[in-house]
């Protein structure tokens, strides 16, 4: 029986050898598998996504998080995107014939062995915290890596792992544990940040929007527009069609055209089938109604009968 948990590291840079030499990292651990890496100058950030069994995302994790660690400097990193460390966030996300309990474990053996190597402060969010207000990533990241000296030193603030001392190359890291999520941006016809900053505050959980929905603007110079950024949690209950369509309405309000949209990194088939069943009013399709994944359960059906 397959086990396979998924990795997303979120590590601070947009240079190209730099993005290679992580990825190497990756690439040459055996049973881990890249599936997909996005990086860009405006959010000067790299977004990794690789799948694996336990003991291999764990070296493949490990072993990227080292190279980003020797080759990025946070003394010189700028970027749109919220973050405190070189290597900022890592999640572990449990996908087949694993629990969430495994990648909680896996979270907390990373951030310990990190800690011990590098000398890195590291906090655990998400279902590995180990106290309710670390579950959210704005908590910890609060103040940024600009002020992440200042803010470490408060006792409800120290890291679970490592040094409570500042490390101005690596800055801290987060790691833990979470469900499958959607990352959806959209571009916008203007150049206004203002304008953007308003849409995404009308978005965001905390400021009014879906309880689900972390949201964000950012200028894109080289095109003369802005993006809406953002990271649904819980597409199921808060599927990206309405996220979607209350941008649409927002995005009128101020007279701005919606240009496209994209994904970030891997998306969950689920809310892939919400987007067409609801734009298309398609009302009998489902994941096993999806000829790739029923050609796929066929042969896992075939494959076990064969076995028996």
């Amino acid at each position: 029986m397959k086990k396979i948990i998924e990795c997303v590291p979120n590590i601070s840079t947009s240079d190209p050898r730099t993005v290679e030499l992580i990825l190497e990292e990756i690439k040459k651990t055996i049973n881990a598998f890249l599936l997909d890496y996005t990086f860009d100058d405006y959010y000067n950030r790299l977004v990794v996504s690789f799948v694996g069994n336990k003991e291999s995302v764990l070296e493949a994790s490990l072993n990227a998080a080292f190279k980003a660690l020797e080759l990025i400097d946070m003394r010189k990193h700028k970027g749109q995107h919220p973050r405190i460390g070189a290597v900022d966030v890592v999640p572990f996300i449990p996908i087949k014939n694993v629990t969430m309990e495994n990648c909680i474990e896996l979270a907390r053996k990373f951030g310990e062995t990190l800690a011990e190597k590098c000398s890195v402060p590291v906090y655990l969010y998400g279902d590995a915290a180990t106290k309710p207000e670390r579950k959210d990533l704005d908590w910890i990241r609060k103040g940024e890596y600009e002020k992440l000296a200042e803010m470490m030193i408060k006792s409800e603030r120290k890291p679970d792992f490592g040094p409570a001392i500042f490390n101005p190359k690596a800055g801290a890291t987060v790691t833990g544990a979470r469900k499958l999520m959607a990352g959806f941006n959209v571009n916008l016809g203007t150049a206004d940040l203002k304008v953007a900053k308003k849409i995404a505050k009308a978005l965001h959980a905390k400021k009014g929007g879906f309880s689900n929905v972390k949201a964000m603007a950012a200028s894109i110079p080289e095109k003369n527009i802005t993006q809406i950024g953002m990271s649904i949690s819980d597409f199921e209950k808060t599927p990206i069609y309405r996220v979607f369509e209350l941008l649409k309405v927002e995005a009128a309000r101020y007279n701005v055209p919606i240009i496209d949209s994209e994904f970030c990194g891997m998306t969950p088939l689920k809310a892939l089938i919400d987007i067409a069943a609801y734009y298309v009013k398609i009302g009998n399709l489902t994941e096993d109604r999806v000829l790739e994944i029923a050609v796929q359960n066929a042969i896992e059906k075939g494959k076990g009968e064969s076995n028996s």
